[in-house]
């Protein structure tokens, strides 16, 4: 999935999000069953969260580069694996489950990825400061350091100080205190239960989740 150019960017990227995972959640749970979620399904609406990380800028721009490298890997396998399942069933039988590139690594990424915004989201509900400072790096520490690499890390805590601020963020996203705390509320509501469905497919293979 090539990155978009900012001619392509979408007016109002929160809408866009919220709506693609109340859309996905809904579809997981037809007729109060979990239904398995369609691989492609699952690239198009984790297509719309890389627009978040390039609105940070550069202290984020790991997470956009990783994001959409991994997701293009999802977006190949989306050829052969109709769900998500099938990705972990292909791997479990060919022993690669955390073989670098291997289609469940990628999908763990992509997941920790759309976990990294959740969690945004709910630490910029919970303040009201201006600087993103102490918002992203909690975020960040909660979901993607204890995975990373000490020089990893290290670079990204130096890049938080390029953050935009509060109000340069939600410009950029075209919405208001009011209107952006809406979208984020039905992000995190809708991305939860999805996030919950990633990580059980994984523990009901015996794989675990500390990678």
């Amino acid at each position: 999935m090539p990155e978009m150019d900012e001619s392509e960017v979408i007016d109002e990227p929160l809408s866009a999000i919220a709506e693609a995972f109340e859309e996905l959640s809904k579809k997981m749970k037809e007729n109060d069953k979990v239904v398995d979620i369609r691989l492609d399904t699952f690239c198009e609406a984790s297509s719309l969260v890389s627009v978040l990380f390039r609105c940070l800028g550069l202290a984020f721009k790991f997470a956009e580069l990783e994001y959409v490298a991994k997701l293009e890997g999802l977006v190949e396998a989306s050829k052969t694996c109709p769900t998500l399942p099938d990705i972990l069933n292909l791997d479990v039988a060919s022993d690669t489950v955390k073989t670098s590139g291997s289609y469940s690594r990628n999908l763990r990424r992509v997941r920790q990825g759309l976990d990294l915004v959740r969690a945004i989201f709910e630490q910029l509900l919970s303040t009201d400061d201006t600087s993103l400072k102490e918002v992203a790096s909690t975020a960040y520490g909660q979901v993607c350091a204890p995975y990373h690499t000490w020089a990893v890390r290290t670079a990204v805590y130096a890049g938080m100080y390029t953050l935009p601020t509060r109000e340069q963020l939600l410009m950029k996203l075209n919405e208001t205190e009011q209107s952006a705390e809406k979208k984020m509320r039905r992000y995190i509501a809708a991305s939860l239960p999805i996030i919950e469905y990633i990580d059980q497919l994984y523990l009901s293979r015996n794989i675990t989740l500390d990678w």
